[in-house]
């Protein structure tokens, strides 16, 4: 048989475990990509995930890949290809277009102008049109744009491949078959299964995961009740093969013989059970799968089974179903309840929307995944139900020490460690507070980690993780996956809890958003540096207010400062000025553009000299102020020049570009100068050059090394920092 390109699309968090799936299944240079996994197989092996796979939306085909730089482009190429060849004679037709294009902005009008070249091509060669419907067409084409390059295939599965055709009534807020199913792989239920353990979802609703945990035991492939595929209108379709296909899948399903393995579904609404014993008739496991009614406080295991051994799986209310997330509480707290009472020595797997309602059953995670169903982002809560593991309901959970399962989270655990041992006692000697923990070590691993220990409004450790954007050539799913085992390594690795561990995505910063407020809460804490007292943010900023790596330049800003006017353009949010005054600076000024950062200033130099003192805020743009406003005020006798790399803030005029116009910057700044002053201009350009015509003009020192700390050593192009004098 020949090899196909082939792609399976799957829900958001799944596709490590769809792929392994996929290599299960016989697929061949498996690999993940954004929103799926690529893979090469046979006809077969296609038609094995299309009724096989518990974890993918779709299976699709790819028959041709092109460029087209606009919509007449892309019909003209898609009409080229030969649809006589894909489409059956009589059959129906649908299409669809996602992605992103320069042109085709709305897949709507992308899915036409596939069906016009398609249609076209059909009635040139055949001269007959075939019929569009939406539902269950013959033959469903898929158009996908990255940029200007488009994929066309043809979507074997036709339909979402969750629909497993046993659900009849769904509940208020459904369970998608196959996130039921990831669930549960993720809760390693094939191995307890295989083993004998029991199964229990307390919470059943419609009865999803205990059917899907019962089709799981049974090796009964979830697309076997399915009447309907995509490839059906395929002229590709090899019907023999198929037929053998599915007999092999018949053969290896164990539905009908007798059960070995206890699983159970509960629930205190009638309807809900009668809906899940229906579903499970449907679905060919009624004999494997039983349910009954009963309230979630007398929830139990199994009568003459081994207490100790089986798995809790369930997806509580969270609010948006219940309506009343006071009610969900109480939920989640019950079922804590009812687990630490009855079920000692138990898995437990809780799939959560509301994360925070976690804390609410009393006992620790051991591992946290991300996973989305739907459109809803939720967290699967995996425990071990044992006296080690409790906690008191409704409190924040002690950091998590457990180690993390994959290998890359664990050497990322173990870097982590290693970092923290090796710049502990060199921080506590020095009397640092907050520093560089980790910068992207480890490539695929690429994370700014920066500890700050709080000393208001408590005295504690907060972690603030900026990840660097990844290139566009890596995949989403892998991305998500890193990081995802990098935040689940990050508490064990540094005793800090999850809900001090903050994160932020490094990207370049849109048209002024580097003055832009990004969260609500306006929290606000305080670290010590140097001796002195600042405010930190964590969450509503692009960053917390205390840029680690000036560290030493602020430290030799304070040195030079005694009786000097001191000047901070670029102030943000004045620790330099604070430094300066510190320093016994006779007067500072702080320049920025941001009223938000100029208060920030304020609050920072009261925090540090409630009495007040000579300190003036001045907002304006600074390129403006140097050439408008600065040459009427006098001299001063040391000046701080912190400028952003870039910015084309609306609220400036022009732009700004470090390189481009640090010399216009320099020369503005030594006009200002006394005659004995001192100039200090950095950067963080990471390729950032000196102009020869400075070096030319001025005295100039390189002090980069020099005001490099030593938890930043790692990169030493994190910043350039030059002292300026008149000659």
């Amino acid at each position: 048989m020949s090899m196909l390109r082939l792609l399976a699309t799957v829900p958001r968090g799944l596709g490590d475990l769809l792929a392994a799936e996929l290599a299960a299944l016989g697929a061949a240079q498996v690999r993940e990509r954004s929103g799926g996994v690529a893979f090469s197989g046979t006809l077969q092996t296609a038609y094995r995930a299309c009724l096989e796979s518990r974890l993918a939306n779709r299976v699709l085909l790819e028959i041709a890949c092109f460029e087209a730089a606009d919509a007449a482009a892309f019909y003209r190429a898609a009409r080229a290809v030969h649809w006589h060849a894909q489409l059956k004679p009589g059959a129906t037709l649908a299409c669809e277009f996602s992605g992103r294009h320069p042109t085709i902005a709305h897949s709507h009008f992308g899915a036409l102008k596939l069906k016009d070249a398609i249609v076209d091509a059909l009635r040139e060669a055949t001269g007959a049109r075939p019929d569009v419907v939406l539902d269950r067409p013959g033959l469903r084409v898929h158009a996908h744009a990255r940029g200007v390059a488009i994929t066309l295939s043809i979507d074997l599965s036709g339909e979402s491949l969750h629909r497993r055709a046993y659900r009849g009534a769904a509940g208020e807020a459904p369970l998608k078959e196959n996130v039921a199913a990831g669930v549960l792989e993720r809760s390693g239920w094939p191995r307890l299964a295989a083993a004998g353990e029991q199964f229990l979802d307390p919470l059943c609703g419609s009865g999803t995961l205990a059917i899907e945990a019962a089709l799981i035991a049974a090796h009964c492939a979830p697309g076997l009740q399915r009447q309907y595929f995509g490839f059906f209108g395929w002229r590709g379709h090899d019907e023999a093969l198929w037929r053998a296909v599915r007999e092999a899948a018949e053969a290896r399903c164990l539905a009908g013989r007798a059960p070995t393995v206890i699983i159970r579904g509960q629930d205190r609404d009638p309807a809900a059970v009668r809906a899940a014993r229906a579903n499970a008739q449907r679905a060919g496991v009624g004999q494997w799968a039983r349910f009954e009614v009963c309230p979630l406080a007398e929830a139990a295991p199994a009568a003459g089974s081994d207490a100790g051994r089986g798995l809790i799986c369930t997806n509580p209310p969270y609010g948006v179903r219940l309506g009343d997330l006071e009610a969900a509480r109480a939920v989640h707290r019950e079922l804590g309840e009812v687990l630490r009472a009855r079920f000692q020595g138990w898995q437990a797997s809780v799939l959560t929307g509301a994360p925070h309602l976690g804390k609410e059953l009393g006992i620790r995670a051991s591992r946290t995944h991300v996973m989305w169903n739907g459109a809803i982002e939720c967290r699967l809560l995996r425990m071990t139900v044992e006296p080690g593991s409790l906690r008191q309901p409704g409190t924040l959970a002690r950091p998590e020490r457990s180690r993390p399962e994959t290998a890359g989270g664990r050497m990322f655990a173990n870097r982590i460690e290693k970092n923290r041992k090796r710049l502990h006692s060199w921080a506590k000697r020095e009397g640092v507070s907050c520093y560089r923990l980790y910068d992207a070590d480890m490539p695929e691993y690429a994370f700014a980690i920066d500890l700050y220990r709080t000393v208001q409004p408590r005295e504690e450790d907060w972690l603030y993780v900026q990840e660097y954007a990844a290139p566009a050539d890596i995949e989403r799913e892998a991305v998500r996956r890193r990081r995802a085992e990098a935040l689940a390594s990050l508490a064990a690795a540094t005793g800090v809890a999850r809900e001090r561990i903050k994160v932020r995505l490094r990207r370049r910063t849109r048209r002024g958003e580097q003055y832009e407020k990004h969260g609500g809460r306006a929290e606000f804490h305080v670290v010590g540096e140097g001796g002195l007292r600042f405010l930190v943010n964590f969450g509503d900023y692009l960053d917390t207010g205390l840029f680690l790596d000036h560290r030493l330049t602020r430290e030799r800003l304070r040195r030079s400062a005694s009786g000097a006017r001191f000047l901070n353009l670029f102030a943000y949010t004045g620790t330099a000025s604070v430094y300066a005054a510190a320093g016994a600076a006779a007067e500072t000024t702080s320049v920025d553009l941001s009223r938000t950062y100029l208060d920030w200033t304020r609050r920072n130099l009261e925090l540090n000299f409630p009495a007040g003192g000579p300190h003036e805020l001045i907002q304006a743009d600074c390129l403006t102020w140097l050439r408008e406003g600065a040459r009427a005020r006098g001299r001063y006798d040391l000046i701080f020049l912190d400028p952003p790399t870039f910015s084309n803030s609306k609220r400036m005029q022009g732009v700004l570009d470090v390189q481009r116009d640090h010399p216009s910057l320099i020369e503005a700044c030594m006009r200002l100068l006394s005659p004995a002053g001192l100039l200090v201009f950095s950067t963080n350009a990471q390729r950032f050059r000196l102009d020869p015509s400075v070096q030319q003009r001025y005295a100039v020192r390189d002090v980069s090394a020099a005001t490099l700390p030593r938890d930043f050593e790692r990169n030493p192009r994190i910043h350039r920092c030059f002292e300026v004098r008149l000659p």
